[in-house]
């Protein structure tokens, strides 16, 4: 068991407290300079005898001759690499939130923060290494709006690190709850598609819209500039055809300008704008589908829409379709538990499973179910190793993996210049728990030790 102290701000914080006091907190910041015999910076990339600089919570150099700098704090361990990131959790979320079935598309996670929910397993998450989030509000709803994805040591609106990092469906929701009920899943799955179809339209009203707008605003002031100009010689006919007409007794009619009516603007629709981004692959769309049947009714309807990021969550029967899976690159997110309910007559699938797809060169993801606990995410990952999954590629499941997944590459996920200092430091290898997980660092922050 870790010995740790935790910055009681950082746990038990106000929402209110803002990005102005985070930015504070991180101008003052001492510097770390971290030692490792070995530095992963992404699983199969690595470095020797190397070390990293850290200032005000952000990594600033990687390398074999960093010397530390004055006032630095020295740290050092055999192994290092990036904090874990649960990508399947509810930590930290209000509890009404998490059981609400009335989540639309447009339904954000982060308003179900809660920073005063269960410190103490987010304690234990963070001595476990795992330093990141992906959190979801409605899991049992058919739509779960949009995942977010924060810090697990804040949870405030300055720690979060994308707050539509996804959207998540479930194909065996509160709706379909029975795992035989076969038909409900798949009229769920017919309403997604439509969903889906009517983002697309949508995105299209939208951009004819702009088109048809541009246009008629340059016709306008076409139209002005033509006035502007032949407003003399226009004024001098006007009162020629005045005078004639008078000279006639017959009455003058003015002349009316007809201007073409600006274009229509689409009525405004928050859910199908969301449904919009995601058919065109702006954000990716979490799936949770368990049975075989459904997986393949999955893979059949999504592959007209060819920008569409899908991620498959639970997915016990994805691997009568590994090679499909492989070759359109569709993550598949797994909680490797023998107790997550297998199909029959395999007890040992769930653990199996994680293994079979990564060598069938499925991008496997690992997270704690979507429960409340994330801090055995790191034996989970190594209860898979054990059933044949690689220790690199488990590793990936829970750092880059995940942060590629859900767009937040560029922030966690690894150890690189220019990211954030998530970092954890062993004695031995991050996947073998006989090793002692010594330092994790958040943010630049040392959160446990």
């Amino acid at each position: 068991m870790l010995a740790s102290w935790l910055l009681l701000p950082f746990l038990m914080g106000s929402p209110g407290d803002g990005d102005a006091a985070s930015r504070l907190d991180n101008d003052t910041l001492p510097a770390l300079w971290i030692h490792g015999e070995r530095i992963i910076l992404r699983p199969g990339v690595e470095l020797e005898d190397a070390s990293i600089l850290v200032e005000k919570g952000v990594i600033v150099a990687i390398g074999a001759d960093l010397e530390a700098p004055e006032g630095a704090r020295k740290i050092e361990g055999k192994v290092i690499c990036a904090g874990f990131i649960d990508p399947w959790t509810s930590l930290g979320l209000d509890p009404t939130s998490i059981a609400d079935v009335r989540t639309q598309a447009s339904t954000l996670t982060t308003d179900s923060l809660d920073p005063f929910s269960l410190p103490h397993l987010r304690q234990e998450a963070l001595e476990a290494g795992v330093t990141s989030l992906r959190l979801q509000a409605g899991k049992r709803a058919a739509l779960g709006g949009l995942g977010a994805v924060v810090r697990t040591s804040a949870l405030q609106q300055s720690e979060v690190l994308l707050g539509d990092a996804c959207l998540a469906v479930t194909l065996s929701s509160a709706l379909a709850s029975r795992r035989s009920d076969i038909f409900s899943r798949a009229a769920e799955l017919v309403r997604l598609m439509g969903q889906l179809r009517e983002g697309e339209k949508y995105r299209q009203d939208q951009v004819e819209y702009r088109h048809e707008l541009e246009a008629w605003q340059k016709e306008i002031a076409e139209a002005t500039k033509e006035l502007a100009d032949d407003f003399k010689k226009a004024k001098k006919k006007r009162d020629k055809d005045k005078k004639s007409a008078a000279e006639k007794d017959k009455e003058f009619k003015e002349k009316k300008y007809k201007e073409d009516k600006e274009p229509k603007k689409p009525k405004q629709d928050p859910n199908r704008a969301i449904m919009a981004r995601v058919a065109e692959g702006e954000l990716p769309l979490v799936i949770e589908a368990r049975d075989i049947s459904t997986i393949r009714n999955l893979l059949s309807e999504t592959k007209s829409l060819q920008r569409l990021r899908v991620v498959i969550s639970g997915a016990d029967g994805a691997g009568f379709f590994a090679e499909e899976l492989a070759e359109r690159k569709i993550p598949v997110l797994l909680f490797p538990s023998a107790g997550a309910g297998g199909l029959k007559g395999r007890a040992d699938l769930d653990l199996a499973l994680a293994g079979e797809l990564s060598r069938a060169g499925v991008p496997v993801l690992i997270g704690s179910g979507g429960g409340g606990s994330s801090r055995d995410l790191r034996l989970l990952a190594a209860m898979a190793i054990s059933h044949g999954l690689s220790p690199e590629a488990a590793l990936n499941a829970i750092t880059y993996g995940p942060a590629k997944a859900f767009d937040v590459s560029d922030r966690i996920g690894s150890l690189k210049r220019g990211l954030d200092a998530d970092i954890l430091v062993f004695d031995g290898e991050p996947m073998d728990t006989r090793s002692t997980l010594q330092f994790v660092i958040s943010r630049g922050r040392v959160v446990a030790e």
